[in-house]
């Protein structure tokens, strides 16, 4: 008997349980992306705006290992004018600790194929070399060269004390600061092409015996859709940490995980996240009509007005409604207007917060009226 009441207890307790769940309102969908992660520092922007979809303590200062060489390779794409020059390479590069390519005495070698071992084999011995190279011949001016770069980035919370990333005590960055260095980065065509090639043969000390690299990050290697690669890296005090670039549909996406055991599990979850929830909107067309301005004493009585860039924001379902626009123009221009006068600007809001200012320009030409025009005006105004 007390078996069969407790039978039907249980049942009338699951009956409750799931009439409750059917019944009850769930909460309403937040800001916050649906995922944890277990690195010390990690964040996915999206590369073009800058905009923060997914982060855990991102202005954390923590130490970066060889992510470092994504700095590196910046300083010396921008500061190289021939990247297939070959030059003699600095013996002082050559045994320093940590991963390498091996570099021998007087050898002879492109700053391509310096950025291909830095960036595919992590080689800190080639980091030295381009440092050299690049900062004449001075360690300390091609670091300064670094530090300066975070300074045009306006950044605040990264300091560099060498190009390769080997672990010191004022040697640190953030997820989010990690990730604009790579969104910059990602701009420039030599260094997208470079961390995206999965395998290289560049020259090796010897004629006979080149050197065989194959690219350190994973993903990379993986079907994950998009992968662009970027960079890894470890060491006793920064642990793993992984920087990927990943373009699905015109929008490219950043992931930063520093101090993070599964680097490559990690940042695949966040950026599959990050896309499943956002996508790439245009907010604002190249070339598109925005309003005409009043033209006193010319041709014509307006003028019309364009920007010249277009502008694509990253957003959830239904936050294009958080969207705003403001048109500042002139109130009116006297003739002579040139074509591509600039006569204002055209800002866009993001919940009140400003995400993009173009300037507006004029899209003709107005000529002042002739001397028969103004007497014609005078006789229509007085009839």
């Amino acid at each position: 008997m007390n078996r069969k009441l407790n039978f039907i207890l249980v049942l009338l307790i699951l009956a409750v349980s799931i009439t409750t769940s059917m019944f009850c309102e769930k909460p309403e969908n937040t800001n916050i992306l649906a995922y944890s992660t277990a690195a010390k520092g990690a964040v996915v922007i999206e590369a073009n705006s800058g905009r923060v979809l997914f982060e855990k303590d991102k202005d954390k200062k923590l130490a970066m290992a060889s992510t470092t060489k994504i700095m590196t390779a910046l300083v010396a794409i921008e500061n190289t004018d021939d990247l297939d020059e070959i030059f003699s390479t600095d013996n002082r590069a050559v045994g320093i600790e940590g991963t390498s390519i091996y570099l021998k005495k007087d050898e002879h070698l492109s700053m391509r194929n310096l950025l291909l071992g830095l960036m595919l084999a992590s080689g800190n011995d080639a980091s030295l070399a381009i440092a050299y190279r690049v900062g004449n011949g001075s360690l300390e001016n091609f670091v300064d060269m670094m530090n300066k770069k975070v300074q045009e980035l306006g950044l605040h919370n990264t300091h560099f004390d060498n190009p390769h990333g080997l672990d010191s005590q004022t040697h640190y960055t953030t997820a989010y600061d990690l990730a604009i260095i790579t969104a910059k980065a990602m701009q420039n065509e030599d260094f997208r092409e470079i961390v995206k090639t999965k395998f290289a043969q560049i020259p090796g000390s010897s004629a006979n015996q080149p050197r065989f690299l194959r690219n350190k990050h994973k993903l990379l290697h993986s079907n994950m859709d998009g992968c662009e690669g970027v960079k890894t890296g470890f060491t006793d005090n920064a642990r793993r940490c992984c920087v990927t670039s990943c373009k699905r549909n015109n929008m490219r996406l950043i992931s930063v995980v520093l101090n993070c055991q599964d680097m490559f599990e990690e940042s695949r979850a966040m950026l599959e996240n990050c896309f499943s929830q956002y996508k790439y909107e245009k907010i604002l067309d190249a070339n598109e009509y925005i309003d005409s301005i009043n033209v006193e004493n010319g041709t014509t009585d307006k003028v019309k007005t364009y920007t010249k860039s277009s502008f694509y924001y990253p957003l959830k379902e239904n936050e294009i409604e958080k969207i705003n626009t403001k048109t500042i123009l002139k109130d009116n221009l006297t003739a002579p207007v040139k074509n591509n006068e600039e006569v204002g600007e055209f800002k866009i809001y993001f919940e009140n917060n400003l995400i993009f200012t173009t300037k507006i320009y004029t899209m003709e030409d107005v000529e002042t009226k002739d001397y028969g025009q103004k007497l014609k005006d005078i006789v229509d105004n007085w009839y």
